[in-house]
């Protein structure tokens, strides 16, 4: 009797929290549209060339998750030596980046409010401890990353509540939600986000997608989504396979493509001049060693810019052609290369070395763009601590 009155209490106070969560993030999403945000300058390509950036993310399971990023209230203090070799204090404020809860209803549907990811493609909704690469997809997030992007998000996550749940036998898998995305000014539309996702063989039920099981699962997946806000579209299909193959070990596959645009239209709450059209290509393939437990992989990403006239503030005639390609080539990149993983304490630590080709665009003396290519070579030890 004890137990049970416990149980039903837990669902209770569960219940009052996600209401709670669901009446703080709407007047969040409201206060989102009234706060002033720096202006977005389309020059994605030089923001490219600044490296690339690792999330992390952290799993909980059960009636009602509280997630919450690190956020210290205490600056963290680290040393830099300048070029003359003195020492200077450097000040780096903590980062936030996950702060929501989630209840849940039934195995058909749960609710998720707060400070939360946001992707349409797999790898874009991936858990950092189950990477196969040494990072995620350097374009999942071209225009959601920082509050100067065209979306103005959080390194992929916005303020929102989202709709997530199982049917099919819990095979298929929805999420549907809506977010702040782009602040114009207090009146502006939100931003909508949806997402099915459909398990042939084994079920995944975690919030974050796993990147390899290390030859633990049988895992094929096909999924899809839609980002929308005014005139952004963003479409986007996915394919994962995980599967022993052999004794020897298991094989990764992971492909997405997408296509986007900021639209042609130019209106107030229009992304015209900030999202040209474009398509991006994502591959990753691997195959892990169990005794070894090593995992050397391949990977490709493309990012084709073909942007219009218009969405350069062009006349839309022929003339200006010449301009747009300049625009399409300086803003197009490319990166194919592969590495090698060691899991030597499974998820929770691993060393990878990655070589990668980068190509991006490059001016001439001449005035013109070209692609150029450099190579970037990557050692990253790991750590994870749940």
């Amino acid at each position: 009797m004890f137990v049970f009155l416990n149980l039903t209490l837990m669902k209770q106070l569960s219940t009052l929290l996600a209401c709670a969560c669901l009446l703080f993030a709407l007047p969040a999403v409201a206060q989102n549209r009234l706060e002033p945000h720096t202006h977005y300058l389309f020059h994605q390509a030089d923001a490219q060339e600044q490296g690339s950036y690792s999330l992390s993310r952290a799993k909980t399971k059960g009636l009602s998750a509280l997630r919450v990023g690190k956020a210290d209230s205490t600056k963290t203090c680290n040393i830099a030596v300048d070029s003359s070799g003195a020492r200077k204090a450097m000040q780096v404020a903590p980062i936030l980046l996950d702060a929501q809860v989630e209840h849940i209803f039934s195995k058909e549907i749960s609710v998720i409010a707060g400070l939360q990811l946001v992707g349409i493609t797999r790898n874009g909704l991936q858990s950092a401890a189950s990477l196969m690469a040494l990072d995620f997809g350097y374009f999942q997030y071209p225009y959601n990353l920082f509050e100067t992007s065209a979306l103005q998000g959080n390194f992929g996550r916005d303020i929102g509540v989202n709709l997530r749940g199982f049917l099919a036998n819990e095979r298929l898998e929805y999420r549907m939600g809506l977010f702040a995305g782009r602040t114009f000014d207090r009146t502006s539309p939100l931003r909508f986000v949806t997402r099915l996702n459909y398990n042939f063989l084994d079920k995944e039920k975690d919030l974050y997608y796993t990147g390899t099981t290390l030859g633990q699962g049988k895992i094929f997946a096909i999924g899809g989504g839609v980002d929308l806000q005014t005139t952004y579209q963003n479409f986007g299909i996915d394919a994962f396979l995980d599967l022993p193959v052999g004794e020897a070990g298991s094989i990764t596959l992971n492909t997405a493509f997408n296509s986007l645009t900021g639209g042609e239209a130019f209106h107030a709450y229009s992304f015209r001049d900030l999202i040209p059209r474009q398509t991006i290509h994502f591959v990753e393939l691997g195959y892990y060693f169990k005794k070894a437990k090593l995992l050397p992989y391949f990977k490709y990403e493309n990012q084709i810019i073909n942007g219009k006239p218009l969405q350069y503030g062009l006349p839309n005639l022929p003339a200006p052609q010449q301009v747009v390609d300049f625009q399409n080539t300086m803003l197009s990149n490319m990166r194919i290369g592969g590495g090698l993983g060691y899991y030597f304490a499974g998820y929770n630590s691993t060393v990878k070395l990655a070589y990668e080709s980068v190509r991006y665009g490059h001016i001439n003396a001449d005035g013109t763009a070209s692609a150029k290519t450099r190579g970037e070579i990557w050692l990253q030890l790991q750590f994870f601590v749940f």
